[in-house]
């Protein structure tokens, strides 16, 4: 590996950069197991029609760098052990403090093969060429070997490159080291993650390279990763994209999972989720909350209509048009029964879809609790539990895992987070029993995080926002065992019945309009008079869901249902 302190050729000896230890690779705490038998999951290698692809996640490191001053480096990878006939798209990036855990696709050209997609007919054209040559997009002053050079591959017309090339020298790239692929082959990407920032002290012009995705992502999106990354200078904003993303044109999907599988998957990565020790609105199935008193109310009707476990009484399909709601029952005592939940009851409801253009399955897992109970707020170095506000009844709150479909290994996990969330590599989760993520869930408000710990939803600057607090207790559901599938919709009709249920699309509970300045005027008063402001400032500081403003929809009309993750 070539390493320097980034830009820093001919300056004081104490100044040079000595190489540091790599990052060492990542792997689950448990071996993955033999999957049920299946068509293409697994299989370590995906067909997206006229090119087939294989992850590689073995590498050879190219180049480090540290910006002085900063503890973060990162390190410049090109694939190895190639299989024959595959080529490579381009290079991968990723900082230093964390494990090596990452890829980059490699593909072959299988059109030669005439095979017959459902995606029409195949162009004359090869799905991959070799690049005319090279554009140099950055060097250091000093051009010198040892030092990262940044190369974009010059596609032939009708072609677009897939990633970026570096090497060690000012020497232009051989043709041979990566290939285009042909445009109507390919999607539009955009940057994401920023992986390195510089500025221009040591070179002719800043440096920034990102990680990139697929712009348009989502159950029906046809988009894939190829694992690159994508670098500009302060002389190109990098608003449009000068490369781009793979395309699957099988519409087949023949690399999911099947049902078999599906239930495996689950059975070995299925998360824990810990509830707060101080928890009292606890989560229970959506059949014990309808037998056990909820109501289901109509625009104009005074009184609400008991709903049947099954939910068959509740209207089905059409739009949340607010003609309808579902609160608790009206004796005290019922109410405050059905808030408290049933854990023994619960299950987590699950929904697999293809992501990334179905390189990846995402098991989206989705809980009920009857009711969401009021916020607790952080002011300075007082804690404020808030009498209503951020109550409301029937809360849906959910994370996600994303599996790979090379190799069905556990990729990442979304921990949603009330407005947002946040994706996490898996070699930041905390596991259980093998290859079990822990989920913690937050008190009151049941958002998912990670590890326990308060997290404060806020300004970290003013020590001022909303408390999430989770830890471990006895209160706990098995996703692994305890779970039912209601979607899966790539899988055609009647192999999975989703429940009548989850067809109901208005808001389960009621629209409520909290006098929220009242609430806040009690932090105020709390608050030193150094940290003092109007009740409008402190408004922008906590998630607009805590006001209570409408009730909140169930799982289908939630945005990641067909889309992507918020982050």
């Amino acid at each position: 590996m070539l390493g320097c302190e980034c830009f820093c050729w001919g300056r004081r000896e104490s100044e040079i950069f000595y190489p540091f230890e790599e990052p060492k690779p990542f792997s689950l705490p448990s071996p993955t197991p033999q999957w049920p038998p299946g068509q293409g999951f697994a299989k370590g290698k995906i067909c997206l029609g006229e090119i087939e692809v294989l992850k590689i996640t073995k590498f050879k490191s190219l180049w480090s760098c540290t910006l002085r001053g900063k503890a973060k480096g990162v390190t410049f990878y090109k694939p190895a052990e190639i299989p024959d006939g595959y080529f490579s798209l381009g290079h991968y990036c990723q900082p230093n403090d964390r494990p090596l855990r990452g890829y980059v696709l490699v593909a072959k050209d299988v059109s030669a093969l005439k095979v017959s997609y459902t995606c029409g007919s195949i162009s004359n054209s090869p799905a991959l060429q070799k690049p005319l040559g090279y554009t140099l997009i950055w060097s250091p002053d000093s051009h010198q070997s040892g030092c990262g050079y940044m190369w974009l591959p010059k596609p032939p017309e009708g072609y677009k490159a897939m990633g970026f090339v570096l090497t060690g020298s000012p020497h232009e790239p051989d043709i041979e080291e990566v290939r285009c692929v042909r445009a109507d082959l390919t999607e539009s990407c955009e940057t994401c993650e920023m992986i390195l920032e510089t500025d221009s002290s040591f070179s002719k012009s800043s440096l920034r390279v990102w990680n990139m995705r697929p712009r348009k992502r989502g159950m029906s999106a046809k988009g894939v990763c190829a694992g690159t990354f994508f670098c500009t200078t302060d002389h190109s904003s990098g608003d449009e994209l000068n490369i781009g993303c793979l395309k699957n044109l099988d519409s087949m999907l023949c690399h999911m999972p099947n049902l078999d599988q599906i239930h495996a998957l689950i059975e070995h990565y299925g998360p824990t989720v810990f509830f707060h020790p101080d928890e009292t609105c606890l989560p229970s199935s959506v059949p014990w909350f309808f037998k056990n008193g909820a109501l289901l109310y109509r625009n104009g009707k005074v009184k609400g209509e008991r709903i049947d476990s099954r939910g068959s009484n509740l209207p089905s399909g059409g739009i949340n048009d607010g003609e309808y709601w579902i609160d608790l029952p009206e004796e005290e005592n019922e109410r405050e029964f059905l808030k408290r939940g049933n854990i023994g009851s619960a299950v987590l409801y699950v929904h697999v879809k293809p992501a990334l253009g179905g390189t990846f399955t995402d098991i989206v897992m989705w809980v009920f609790c009857p009711f969401n109970g009021p916020a607790t707020i952080k002011a300075s170095l007082m804690t404020i539990e808030m009498t209503r506000l951020g109550e409301h009844v029937g809360d849906w709150e959910h994370f996600t895992l994303r599996l790979s479909n090379f190799s069905g290994e556990l990729w990442s996990v979304y921990f949603s987070e009330h407005s947002g969330g946040e994706w996490l590599d898996a070699c930041n989760l905390e596991f259980i029993e093998g290859n079990k993520p822990i989920i913690y869930s937050s008190k009151h408000g049941h958002a998912s995080f990670p590890h326990p710990g308060c997290y404060i939803q806020g300004s970290s600057k003013l020590g001022i926002g909303l408390r999430n607090d989770t830890a471990k207790s006895k209160y706990l559901l098995d996703s692994s065992t305890q779970y039912q599938i209601l979607a899966a919709e790539y899988l055609g009709d009647g192999v999975v019945t989703e429940p009548e249920w989850l067809q109901y699309m208005r808001e389960w509970g009621p629209t409520i309009l909290y006098d929220g300045r009242s609430e806040l005027d009690k932090i105020i008063s709390h608050l030193p008079i150094f940290l003092r402001f109007s009740v409008e400032i402190l408004f922008e500081l906590f998630p607009t869901e805590i006001y209570g403003e409408e009730g909140p929809t169930g799982p289908k009309e939630k945005d990641n249902w067909d889309g992507d993750e918020r982050c």
